[in-house]
Parts: C-alpha cells; structure tokens; sequence
C-alpha cells in the first residue's frame, strides 16, 4: 500500500510570517531575566544595566513588598480562590482599594488583572451603543481594543491637537445635545515620554458636557504629589472622571485600577467582563501593593532621584547628538528611523552590557522606530554615564550620530 498523502498543514501561514519578519531584520526572541530586576541584572546570561524596566521607583525589589508578600502568602496562602463576585474578594483586596482610592482623591476604587483588562473593562461601560468616543491617536493599545468591544462611533484627533479636539466636540455637541461623549487620553505615552495636555482636554470636553477618562498607567508613581499621577500634577481633582492606571509599573508590583465615582464601581463590579471573569489577584500580589502605596507617601525622594536621574540622561542623549523626540518624562525614545536599524542598535547595545529594547512598527510607524529607555530611581549616576558613552559609541557606529 502507497504512504498515505501528507496532510495540508493548516497554520503554515504562521511559519511564512515568521520567514518574513526574519527577512526584514525584525524577528525577535524572548530576552529571559534570571536574576532580581534592579538596575543591574543578568539578562541572556549577561550582567548588564537595564534601560527597559518599568520599574521606575526599584520598588519590585524594595524590602517593605517583600516583607507584606510573604507575609500575605503565610496568613492567606498562594492563590484567591475565585473570581471576586464568586469568593475570591478578599480582605486585602478591600484594603487596597480603599487606600487607592484615598490616594487618588476619588470616592472608589476598583482593582483588575491588569491595566490592559481595566481598559477593556471600563470602557464598555462608558460608552455604550449610541455613544461616541473621541480617543486621542496614540493611545496605547489596551484602549484601542477597549474601543474595539463598544458599539459606540469612534473619532480619533491628531496626537495632542487640542484645536482639532475641540472642532470635533463642539460639532458633536451640536447635532445631539444629550449623546453621551467620552474623551480618552493616555496621561503620558508610553512610546514618546511625552505628557498629554490634561487641562485643555478637561476644558474642551466641560465644553461638550463629555466624560474624560486618562490612563495615567505611566503617570502614577511620576507625576503629582508623591505619585498621584497627571491629575494631581496639573491640580485637576474633581474634572476628570475616570482615571485607569497601573500596579505593575511604578508600583512595582501587578494589577490595574480604575478609580472614580462610586456609582462607576458599582456598575463595573457587575458588567465589567474581565472583573467578572478572572480570578482575583493571590493574597501576595493585593499586600504588596498596599505597601507600594504606603513607600509612595512615606518615601517621595524615591520620585524626587527618579527625575533626576531622567534630566540628566536626557540630557546626556541630546548632547550627543540622538533624536528623543518630545518627551517630557523618564521615558526617553531614541529615533532612528527603520525598525531593522532600531533591533541593530538595541543587539548591539546588549552587547556593551546595555539592555535599551527596540522598537518598531505596528508598535511605532515604521519610520519613527527607536530605542525605547526608561531611566529608574535605582540607578546610579555612574551606571547612567557608562550607557551614555556605549550610547554614543555604538551610535557613531551605525551612523545613527
């Protein structure tokens, strides 16, 4: 009998894209981290300084976590059990966002998995079928796919044109006086450093009688009174209504946030789906974060080196000559152009002990791909001048400088 004739295999489009991204020189693999994440750690196997944690107060690492996780692990065990409305809202869990919530100066608080599952979660709620949501162009992701689970009509404006924000409310306002309008805003962008102009959005959006909502998931732990983030930093208590952010950033821990009215709780506790599908965060998780709050009143010179530091490498990186766009904050892109050339320059990074990822498109249009670097309270002024002059040697290399 012949050999039975060899199946068609079904996902041989995934090995063609991978073909074609290892022939653009952009294919990537995992970077593996095998040591605790501080400014310096073992990478691949190579002990290098780290410009690409979120990690930006070293508080993953900071002995008052530590110590409530563990703690939180021999009180109440390794998991939650459940989803919150099933038996997996636990006393810790409370107490975490009663403390947000008084942080943040908002009435309530509730917790998610993670930032992107609190932007997929609350905006659905915002806007339902009928509404229209105005959303800035370079959002992050989790609120376009947020965006994406709605029924509502969309309009993006031009990245921080305030103009053009406003043209297009008061032209929404008019055809519809009582249509719900929900403006969204990331509080500083991740890809640019850059920091949205919260109160002329907050003035545009009173304007047209329109929801505001800023994801400040890079914003917590960097802007405002220790940390509170772009709403406390440009005094705008009371304006916006719904701020997301994140635990596992600045916090240095896991989770997101959504903290508002008591009404938006409430609602999100029984239509949120990823609040009312997912298990709740393990005990360890909900303790350290409750002490992350704790270190953000208690130690706000963490926040005041991690700007420090940022001015000087920022400064550092203009000096030589690198194009890092208009960033405001710890967040520092270095722009090269083609994202064949940013992998490069990152590899070669790596190589002279320099973790700085590369980045590029969908993640960035193709010809603003970059180096992305975050610079953290945990490094030292000398860790920050030996990247700097790997920085200017390998750029001179690659004719970047």
């Amino acid at each position: 009998m012949s050999a039975p004739a060899r199946a068609r295999n079904p996902l041989a489009f995934l090995d063609a894209e991978i073909e074609e991204l290892k022939e653009k020189g952009l294919y990537r693999r995992l970077r593996v981290v095998e040591s605790e994440q501080k400014s310096r750690c073992v990478i691949d196997g190579r002990e290098v300084i780290t410009l690409s944690s979120n990690n930006y107060l070293g508080l993953n690492t900071h002995p008052k976590l530590r110590r409530a996780a563990l703690d939180a692990v021999e009180r109440f065990g390794a998991g939650s059990g459940a989803v919150r409305t099933i038996a997996g809202t636990m006393t810790l869990h409370e107490e975490l966002e009663a403390k947000l919530a008084t942080f943040k100066h908002t009435e309530a608080v509730l917790t998610f998995q993670s930032g992107f599952t609190a932007n997929t979660g609350v905006i659905p709620i915002l806007a339902s079928e009928g509404a229209v949501i105005v959303s800035d162009a370079l959002n992050h992701a989790s609120i376009i796919d947020g965006i994406r689970l709605t029924k509502a009509e969309r309009r993006i404006f031009p990245h921080g044109d305030i103009a053009e924000l406003t043209t297009t409310l008061q032209a929404l306002r008019a055809t519809d006086a009582t249509r719900t309008i929900l403006v969204i805003t990331d509080g500083v962008f991740s890809m640019d450093g850059d920091i949205a102009r919260l109160p002329q959005i907050v003035e545009a959006a009173e304007a047209a009688d329109a929801i505001v909502m800023v994801d400040d998931a890079h914003a917590s732990g960097v802007l405002g009174r220790n940390g509170r983030g772009s709403v406390d930093h440009f005094d705008l208590h009371g304006r916006v209504h719904v701020q997301v952010g994140t635990l596992s950033k600045a916090v240095g821990v896991l989770g997101g946030y959504v903290a508002g009215a008591q009404s938006l709780r409430t609602v999100l506790e029984h239509r949120a789906r990823p609040f009312l599908f997912s298990t709740s965060h393990p005990p360890a998780v909900a303790a350290a974060c409750i002490a992350a709050v704790d270190v953000l009143e208690t130690e706000p010179e963490l926040i005041e080196r991690l700007w420090e530091n940022a001015r000087h490498f920022k400064a550092g990186l203009e000096r030589l000559g690198f194009d890092t766009g208009n960033s405001e904050t710890p967040i520092t892109p270095v722009i090269v152009g083609a994202g064949a050339l940013a992998h490069r320059f990152s590899d070669r990074l790596f190589e002279e002990g320099v973790f700085a990822m590369g980045i590029g498109f969908p993640t960035v249009a193709e010809e603003k791909s970059r180096v992305r670097t975050i610079v953290t309270a945990e490094h030292s002024r000398e860790e920050l001048d030996t990247c700097l002059e790997v920085f200017e040697r390998v750029g001179r290399e690659l004719a970047i400088v």
